[in-house]
């Protein structure tokens, strides 16, 4: 059905100073999509897809047009929710986290093994390369679509709380910590002695502010985007774990659509994941120095103590995730042996 003429839709034609353009804005796209992400409207994720779809509606002449809700539309449930609207195709893209993910595809609880990558960079490689290659294999199997290069960053994980500095091990005893909905991370940090509580990304504020949480872990970025820096005192550098943002597609709909229009996608989600990336970095980096001028208090963590707490749970998911899925991660830390 022909769209409504808009300003919107004039100006963008005009701007392409290409009648065939400006005729094609006015008609409906051949498919029309949303995208979800958990991140504000405010973050490097949010930007770095509105321009991805923007850039791929003008490669395909207008005929993919997809509408990027960031917060998840603030639906009731979150990630999780979200993550059932996908496969069941009520949404057709979606980022999301491989803690969560692993809900329905187990294998994708690998991307968050505690103190198995050094940076976001080295996990970069590894969801770039034959582990991330593995995933896809997996998630496909499950009705979802992954990108060759599809790992949007989230950034090494810290530790933020309200009570005490985190040195050693044993600072954690008692701290009831905010995790996301996965079980590895809530073993990570059961194993440590804390307190895992499950809290969704948007209620993370609240549940520090009212004292229902001692503490969570992410990313810098997250406390900046979140505003938790109101909330917590202490900042320790743990870099813990790594968490990115998996761009999914809906397997069915994807499988739909022509090459073509497969190959514009695919060939944008890997310029703009790599943008975002850069970009997540530089943000990570830089707030240390910000957020210490608001006055959180930072500590730098030797993780080697932290990780010899950890035999606990390479353990059992080794024997989880399977031989195959531990030898390539073992493969991408380049250390084979040395998560046993």
């Amino acid at each position: 059905m022909p769209r409504t003429l808009t300003r919107r839709s004039f100006v963008t034609g005009a701007a392409f100073g290409s009648v065939s353009v400006f005729v094609r804005s006015l008609r409906a796209a051949d498919f029309t999509f949303t995208q979800f992400h958990n991140q504000p409207a405010t973050s490097s994720l949010h930007q770095r897809l509105v321009e991805m779809w923007a850039a791929i509606r003008t490669e395909t002449r207008g005929r993919v047009d997809t509408q990027v809700l960031p917060d998840n539309n603030r639906i009731q449930g979150s990630d999780p929710a979200a993550l059932k609207m996908l496969v069941e195709g009520e949404i057709q893209f979606f980022t999301l986290m491989g803690g969560i993910l692993g809900t329905v595809v187990p294998a994708a609880e690998v991307q968050q093994v505690p103190f198995a990558f050094r940076s976001a960079a080295h996990a970069h490689q590894a969801m770039d390369g034959a582990l991330g290659g593995y995933l896809r294999q997996e998630m496909a199997a499950k009705g979802i679509h992954a990108f060759s290069v599809g790992a949007f960053d989230n950034g090494m994980r810290q530790i933020a709380g309200t009570k005490r500095p985190i040195v050693v091990p044993d600072d954690l005893i008692g701290i009831r910590m905010r995790v996301p909905a996965g079980q590895l991370v809530a073993d990570t940090f059961r194993a440590l002695g804390a307190e895992p509580v499950t809290v969704n990304s948007n209620a993370i504020y609240d549940a520090l502010k009212s004292g229902s949480v001692d503490a969570q872990e992410n990313p810098l970025a997250l406390l900046d985007l979140f505003k938790l820096y109101e909330v917590v005192k202490y900042v320790s550098a743990t870099n813990h774990m790594w968490s990115g943002f998996n761009l999914l597609a809906h397997g069915p709909t994807w499988t739909r659509l022509p090459d073509e229009v497969k190959a514009t996608i695919g060939r944008n989600v890997t310029t703009y994941v790599r943008l975002q990336r850069r970009d997540q970095e530089r943000t990570n980096r830089r707030l240390r120095v910000e957020l210490t001028r608001r006055g959180l208090v930072f500590n730098d963590v030797d993780r080697a103590p932290f990780r010899k707490r950890m035999s606990a749970v390479y353990g059992p998911w080794k024997e989880k995730l399977g031989t195959r899925c531990w030898s390539l991660l073992e493969g991408a830390t380049g250390s084979p042996g040395s998560l046993a």
